[in-house]
């Protein structure tokens, strides 16, 4: 209808004048008003309101402090290297933007059991599988049935008896669950190639923490960097506590337990190296001071009934 056009080509018509006024202001048009025509005031108002509902404009963004309390909280530890991460290396000191926001419910610790299957028990095959959060607390712990019959149930180390295969579940089974929870996860464990190859199953190299290739944790512990440093030493130097103890075998949830325990001892220094480490990422054209500038002159925000009219 009539009515309508006429609202339609007002609204264009406010538009025009709300970017006119930003031209205006920032130098790049010389003042021209004409008989009925917005304010610049007016026509700030306006390209405001217009920002609010249509631009997509990025917010400013935040930087922070690279210190942190050796008695920060473990919430706070976990926030602060998570702006870390975002980082990477780049001289700016601000904070990229993440896909993945880093928090205390992002982190999980995994370690798995395996037994002998194939000929003479030699191929290691998925039999249990614990993960716990990055306070510790069991959130998966099931026994699973290999593929191919067991042929070796390695007792001694993995703590698996024939009992425990009577409510097992298939491995195809066991092994969606597992991924739905590591997905999207920073995944902790010792040696933990290994639980992934029984998984049949690769995490992204940047969302994994390895603790038996740590420098910080050899370090700390005073053993050489390049040494194959075991969990149980590890767990007896740095954290004083005996695992994998006696005859029984290990038990999976203690050891991702102390895999985790021994992430957190060095989350912020291991973060923080990994952070610098990240390669810059090159800088958005949408953050660009000119191209912001520039992008008003573009023929889409100009309506077709005034682009006849003198600048």
């Amino acid at each position: 209808s009539p009515q309508a056009r006429s609202k339609k080509r007002s609204r264009k018509h406010q538009r025009f004048m709300a970017r006119r006024a930003v031209l205006e202001q920032k130098g790049l048009l010389s003042p021209h008003r004409q008989p009925g025509s917005q304010s610049p005031e007016a026509g700030l108002e306006a390209h405001t309101e217009l920002t609010e509902s249509c631009d997509k404009v990025p917010k400013a963004k935040q930087t922070v402090s690279s210190s942190l309390s050796p008695s920060a909280s473990p919430d706070s530890i976990a926030r602060h290297h998570s702006v870390l991460l975002s980082q990477g290396n780049g001289s700016s000191g601000r904070v990229r933007t993440s896909s993945l926001v880093l928090r205390p419910g992002k982190y999980v610790a995994i370690d798995c059991e395996m037994v002998g299957t194939g000929p003479q028990g030699k191929l290691s095959e998925l039999a249990r599988c614990s993960v716990v959060n990055y306070e510790g607390d069991v959130i998966y712990d099931k026994y699973v049935r290999p593929e191919l019959p067991i042929v070796d149930y390695r007792t001694r180390w993995s703590g698996i008896t024939k009992k425990h295969m009577k409510n097992a579940i298939p491995f195809k089974a066991a092994q969606a669950e597992i991924l739905k929870i590591l997905k999207d996860k920073i995944v902790v464990g010792h040696a933990i190639h290994n639980d992934f190859q029984a998984l049949k199953y690769f995490h992204p190299k940047d969302r994994t923490r390895d603790t038996s290739q740590s420098p910080a944790l050899k370090k700390r512990a005073g053993l050489p960097i390049r040494a194959n440093v075991s969990l149980k030493n590890l767990a007896r130097h740095l954290l004083h506590k005996k695992i994998q103890e006696g005859c029984k075998g290990h038990s999976s949830v203690e050891d991702a337990q102390t895999a985790m325990e021994l992430y957190r001892l060095v989350e912020v220094q291991w973060e923080k190296q990994l952070a610098h480490s990240l390669p810059p990422r090159p800088p958005s054209p949408i953050t660009d001071p000119a191209a912001d500038s520039s992008q008003y002159l573009d023929d889409q925000y100009w309506p077709t009934e005034l682009m006849a009219s003198s600048l």
